[in-house]
């Protein structure tokens, strides 16, 4: 169990797996820039949380919901989490019968190739089911670009992936150490291109590992 004030943000998780540095400069060097991509996602986000909480036939909707777990060490907000009445789930106040929380994650883009969208949204799962004390077996991510949802099962493969993602990024930020660039594809598209240097910088240590292993330093 973690101590509250050793809490990190639930969407480090994200960006650790999309990148180890530039989740150490925006959380740990606290280092942020917006570009157009993030700017639209933020907007995505902005209109997903207007509305609060409503409620239609047997689903409740409630939105920008406060999440935390103690055995992670991680808080939160959720974009949505659907309440589905039926015969599993949990008790909510002012309301009868079970209902089955199943989170839904907003996404700018389009489904990736990897797991960090699958990873944050299963980090939003286990959060809710120490919360609420009921499983949560599955979610769903929405991409504003296809404007369409797709399912994820939080699998135990997937839960073991984010259990070992959130120690892994504890690890990272207490360490106080920021990893050295590694340039690749995603950085065109990454807000701290400009601070992180990723080609400039590896370029500099590949340089400088080349003259250590010929003995010119």
């Amino acid at each position: 169990m973690y101590r509250e004030e050793d809490y990190i943000q639930l969407s480090a998780l994200q960006h650790y797996l999309f990148c180890p540095r530039q989740c150490a400069l925006a959380y740990m060097e606290m280092t942020w820039e917006e570009n157009r991509l993030t700017t639209l996602g933020n907007l995505l986000h902005e209109r997903v949380h207007e509305a609060g909480r409503e409620k239609r036939g047997d689903v409740i909707t409630a939105r920008g919901v406060a999440l935390s777990s103690a055995r992670l060490g991680l808080s939160g907000q959720a974009d949505v989490v659907e309440f589905h009445r039926g015969a599993t789930g949990c008790a909510l106040p002012r309301e009868s019968g079970r209902w089955q929380p199943f989170p839904v994650e907003y996404k700018r883009g389009k489904p990736k190739k990897d797991s960090c969208d699958a990873v944050q949204l299963c980090a939003q799962a286990i959060c809710l089911e120490e919360m609420l004390g009921c499983a949560i077996p599955g979610g769903a991510l929405f991409y504003g670009e296809s404007r369409r949802r797709f399912d994820v099962a939080f699998d135990a493969a997937l839960r073991r992936d984010t259990e070992a993602c959130a120690v892994a990024v504890h690890v990272l930020l207490a360490s106080g150490v920021t990893p050295p660039p590694v340039a690749g594809k995603q950085c065109g598209s990454c807000s701290l291109n400009e601070r992180c240097l990723p080609e400039t910088l590896s370029k500099r240590l590949s340089g400088y590992y080349q003259r250590l292993m010929s003995n010119e330093i």
